[in-house]
């Protein structure tokens, strides 16, 4: 096996890069810190060096996003032969976050203002990447689909005020510089929907009545299916020459996944059936008529996405998430494959992303619970393997701890996954403080792999469990619709968790906290809420405290999003379910709270308003609850910037040694 260099790209990338910007944490140092030193805050949350990796059909490019510094992402294309670079650095507290191919020679990419607010979508040639040009910026823009036979028209869904469709787009340059400060901005906005317009080269607008929240391209990159609610009720809509025909398939029992390889196909996780997790199925869009089963766990629903080969954007296989990640494929040739990649990478996990058109280099992705993912590319026919990039190079994985997965009993019998790191050290001789993270959303799941805060804490002497619960997904063949929007529940599944590791003897019952983001912010304060001598204290980032205030504030979006219909059809009514909705909102019973609270968020919160976590202050003071707080400026749902991460997670550590101390013994 042959070895490409592993330090001049490395160094290419890091050196040209970090000179547009002096960064305010230093990021200079790209190697791990001696061993004898304790590892920066900033190490564990500096963004990572490369990311979004994404090689042009030829296999002679590679695009991605890198680092500049603690607060701008730049976009970097790589040319494999020459082993030359090409950067586009944008404005300050501007980033790329989304760059793909359209064709051989042309990049397109998404930016972003002040990490909240989206600027367009622009195209670029190689050759000439800061010679970049706005294809849509006037326009709200999200990708549906990059059409394999014509790479220059993608599909893009479309919304501005006036107009809202998904549109076929022209990619060619018709001028106007991104990030040029000599533009004419009044004059340019004047005209700029004028000329976005002349980018269409065909719409299909959505379907009517009701809200569309997704679009689903077919096989060959084109408009198929479109996704609508209305009253909370959704429905599924195919394409059938210029008009939208409604499918008959029920969006309650069936999850649409992705498109099928023939015209009219999808594939869908079928409804639970004889105690079974549900699996993947092939479907009829017109007649709702169930086709070939391409896959079923044992233990899991479905949790992932397609593969799609490069050249005919055909399903080849399937990346899953279980207790830990696992790739299915459908095909002997992809299934021969993955095991010539686990022989080059043997005890990690090999990920494909994608290969030229021609399947014989294939850019992968390696990753481990200690190791943060390093990009490596694979020429089949040479038989060699190269790095091409480590995303993280300053961790050094011998400093980091194992992810062991337990399981846990909820107190109805249910068996669910947890994922325990311990520190260093460790032992039933000597247990470690615990701080218990349930995960967000609540609808995703907590999987194996590298965490960074799960390492930072490790880092500071603390174990770290991450308890799943029901509403993980993976698990709804296990429990009835209304059980996954039990609240409650939830909590006291992540209760049942924390309270079976406190028994195992690895962890010191009285030295526990419990901390989490967005739903997981809910579900620490509703911890130390309802029990309040199981923990010592909680730490909340842009939680959700009062339901029935959420849902008013969600009602302001109704005709823009369906989440408001969907949360009174499926979380109930606060007008007509009173005490469930006290009993829910841990805002409501914080006269129960006896231990100190940490409260953060992001004054621009545009997901739960930041009248969420000041409520929750007020009420702690009322009761003369001990609390801390770290609300920031130009931040949204958690910090985006590493400036505000590095502080947020240095109180965090300090709130967490001063409350978490042994006790003083009688």
């Amino acid at each position: 096996m042959k070895l490409m260099s592993r330090s001049s790209l490395a160094l290419s990338i890091c050196i040209a890069v970090l000179q547009h910007a002096a960064a305010k944490v230093d990021l200079s140092r790209i190697t791990p810190p001696p061993a004898d030193q304790p590892i920066p805050i900033e190490d564990f949350f500096r963004p990572l060096l490369l990311q979004q990796p994404t090689m042009n059909p030829a296999g002679t490019h590679v695009a991605a996003i890198v680092a500049a510094d603690e607060d701008q992402h730049h976009l970097l294309v790589h040319d494999l032969k020459t082993q030359k670079n090409e950067f586009f650095t944008s404005g300050k507290d501007e980033d790329i976050y989304w760059v793909s191919w359209a064709g051989d020679s042309r990049v397109i990419f998404n930016a972003s203002s002040r990490k909240l607010y989206g600027l367009g979508l622009f195209g670029a040639e190689v050759g000439s990447i800061r010679e970049n040009f706005p294809i849509l910026q006037s326009y709200g823009a999200r990708m549906i689909a990059i059409p394999p036979g014509d790479r220059t028209q993608p599909l893009v869904w479309v919304l501005s005020e006036r107009e809202r469709c998904a549109a076929i787009i022209n990619t060619k340059n018709l001028g106007g510089r991104f990030g040029d400060p000599s533009r004419n901005f009044g004059q340019w906005f004047d005209n700029a929907r004028k000329r976005d317009r002349e980018h269409f080269v065909q719409s299909h607008p959505e379907p009517e009545p009701g809200i569309t929240y997704r679009y689903l391209a077919d096989r060959e990159g084109r408009a198929a299916f479109a996704f609508n609610a209305v009253d909370g009720d959704l429905s599924m809509f195919r394409l059938e020459g210029k008009q939208w025909m409604k499918c008959p398939i029920d969006l309650e029992r069936f999850d649409v996944i992705d498109a099928g390889n023939d015209p009219g196909t999808i594939v869908v996780r079928a409804p639970k059936k004889d105690g079974k997790p549900r699996a993947l199925h092939l479907m009829s869009a017109a007649t709702g008529e169930l086709g070939e089963m391409l896959f079923q766990d044992s233990s899991y629903d479905f949790d992932g996405w397609l593969f799609r080969t490069r050249a005919t954007n055909e399903i080849g296989g399937a990346m899953l998430d279980r207790d830990g990640p696992r790739t299915v494929w459908f095909t002997e040739e992809y299934q021969a494959l993955q095991k010539i990649l686990n022989g080059f990478f043997p005890g990690m996990v090999v990920r494909v992303i994608e290969s030229n058109d021609a399947q014989g280099v294939f850019l992968v992705a390696v990753f481990s619970d200690r190791q943060p993912v390093i990009y490596n590319l694979v020429d089949l026919e040479k038989r060699s393997v190269g790095l091409f990039k480590s995303s993280a190079p300053w961790i050094d994985p011998a400093r980091m701890q194992p992810m062991n997965v337990i399981k846990f009993k909820t107190r109805d019998g249910r068996r669910l996954d947890a994922y325990l790191t311990l520190p260093a050290g460790a032992s039933k001789e000597k247990p470690s403080p615990l701080v218990v993270i349930p995960h967000g959303g609540p609808f995703m799941r907590d999987t194996w792999g590298f965490d960074t805060e799960t390492q930072f804490l490790a880092s500071r002497g603390y174990a770290v469990l991450k308890p799943n619960y029901r509403g993980s997904t993976g698990y709804g063949w296990m429990f009835t619709d209304e059980e996954e929007w039990d609240f409650l529940e939830m909590h006291e599944d992540v209760t049942a968790a924390t309270k079976a590791l406190a028994a195992s003897g690895y962890v010191d019952p009285d030295r526990i906290a419990i901390m989490g983001g967005s739903f997981g912010g809910y579900l620490a304060v509703s911890g130390v809420a309802n029990e309040p001598e199981l923990y010592r204290c909680a730490v909340t980032i842009a939680g959700v405290f009062d339901w029935e205030r959420h849902i008013k504030e969600e009602k302001y979006f109704q005709y823009d999003s369906p989440l408001y219909a969907r949360m009174i059809r499926k979380l109930g009514d606060p007008k007509k379910q009173r005490e469930k909705f006290d009993a829910i909102s841990p805002v409501r019973r914080a006269d129960r709270i006896r231990v100190p609270v940490f409260v953060a968020g992001g004054k621009e919160d545009f997901v739960v308003e930041i009248s969420q976590s000041k409520r929750l202050v007020a009420a702690l003071e009322k009761n003369k609850i001990p609390r801390e707080t770290y609300f920031v400026r130009d931040e949204g749902h958690g910090m985006a910037h590493l400036e505000n991460q590095v502080e947020l997670y240095g109180k965090i550590e300090a709130f967490l040694a001063k409350h978490m101390a042994p006790r003083a013994a009688p």
